[in-house]
């Protein structure tokens, strides 16, 4: 693309820059669960149908909306660009002019934001039709917090409306430097999976536990355990994670209870270390449940794989982002151990996943009260989408990293 095309792209985006707040306040005072979101997806319909798609469908994976824009000559397969729709079933504080107006809900993770950028690379496009050289897929996304929306909506067939070659995503993060885009080659974020054990004993009296069989005390001595896994199964070059947040048990001091429960996390970044990781926290658990004279039911609830870029598609998105933000303001970042199902569509196709700084370290953090954004870098967003659908495919005959 000529400089002066790259200019103009940067000028309009900015011009936007009053339209992509408006949105995400907006979508910021109405915020609707996974799975929820019929509210948000009429207003996205409302804003993209003036904008001359050539297709826009609705109800894709319940509640998600698609549109597509087609290039005159197409010369590539599609891209899709991705924007997650849901929030979370948080308190938000108060104060704010755009407060969620929805009791114990609240965009408490940027969605919002997402789906403004989104909106925004709609609106340029749309202006450059006769510019693309491939077709275009706008894939607003339900549910992604925990319920696996990705899946669905590639199940639901939203990779087959176009010849999708590439996705791509942006997750804007309130902790990072305002302006800078963030992300690497390889793998980005973490696969994610959850467990429950319910230890199964013989309660009593406190002053008797010789007649009893504690569950409690078992449960206590395999959550200790579980810090072995890690340590002690996983090669110490690899990164893992096993936490256990919640633990239940008992309902008063002189009572050995019957039963006793906790819950955890599994964190990972390649498959194999996954693949141990489940092994061997059923292994421990069940074999301290067992030494102990309890029973124990456990389940193993699976989550989003890890987020592994495409190193030619990451290196592409990373040359774009330059050409928004400068040299300096495009970083590689370490991995990070938090979970997004984009995973899913990063497994179906090559793409790349990137953050947009959003805030600095002093920032409240995600899945808080407190969460907000800077809305300044909106346009940033907005434009990398464009880029990457005005652009080419990144170079074929790519490997994961």
């Amino acid at each position: 693309m000529p400089a002066m095309s790259q200019d103009e792209l940067k000028g309009r985006a900015e011009a936007l820059s009053g339209d992509l707040t408006a949105w995400r306040r907006d979508l910021h005072r109405r915020p609707e669960l996974g799975f929820e979101e019929h509210e948000t997806a009429a207003y996205l319909k409302a804003r993209l149908e003036p904008l001359g798609l050539d297709e826009l469908r609705e109800g894709v994976a319940q509640t998600g909306v698609v549109g597509v824009l087609r290039a005159p000559e197409s010369r590539g397969p599609a891209v899709l660009l991705r924007a997650d729709m849901d929030a979370l079933p948080i308190q938000e504080v108060e104060g704010r002019p755009y407060v969620s107006e929805i009791p114990g809900r609240m965009h408490a993770c940027g969605h919002d934001g997402h789906m403004s950028m989104l909106l925004g690379a709609a609106t340029l496009l749309s202006e450059r039709r006769g510019d693309l050289k491939r077709d275009v897929l706008f894939c607003f996304q339900p549910g992604e917090e925990g319920f696996g929306g990705a899946d669905k909506m590639i199940q639901d067939g939203v990779l087959d409306l176009a010849d999708v070659g590439e996705v791509y995503g942006l997750h804007l993060w309130s902790t990072m430097k305002s302006g800078t885009f963030q992300l690497r080659p390889g793998p980005l974020m973490a696969a994610q999976d959850e467990f429950e054990a319910t230890f199964v004993g013989r309660g009593g009296h406190a002053a008797l536990p010789h007649q009893t069989i504690d569950p409690l005390v078992a449960a206590a001595q395999a959550v200790a355990a579980l810090q072995t896994v890690v340590a002690r199964a996983v090669d110490p070059l690899e990164a893992a994670v096993v936490s256990v947040g919640v633990l239940e048990a008992g309902t008063a001091c002189n009572i050995i209870p019957d039963t006793a429960r906790f819950h955890g996390t599994m964190r990972s970044f390649r498959e194999d270390v996954r693949a141990t990781l489940r092994r061997r926290v059923q292994e421990v658990i069940e074999g301290t449940a067992a030494a102990a004279g309890c029973k124990v039911d456990y389940k193993l609830h699976k989550g989003y794989p890890a987020v592994v870029n495409d190193g030619a598609a990451a290196a592409h998105m990373s040359e774009l982002a330059r050409d928004v933000v400068g040299d300096d303001n495009v970083i590689e970042c370490p991995p990070m151990a938090c979970a997004e199902d984009f995973s899913y569509f990063l497994n179906a196709r090559p793409g790349a996943f990137a953050f947009l700084g959003a805030g600095g370290p002093d920032r409240p953090g995600h899945h808080t009260p407190e969460f907000d954004i800077d809305e300044s870098v909106l346009p940033r967003g907005a434009e990398l989408l464009a880029r990457l659908a005005l652009q080419p495919a990144a170079p074929s005959g790519r490997a994961r990293s």
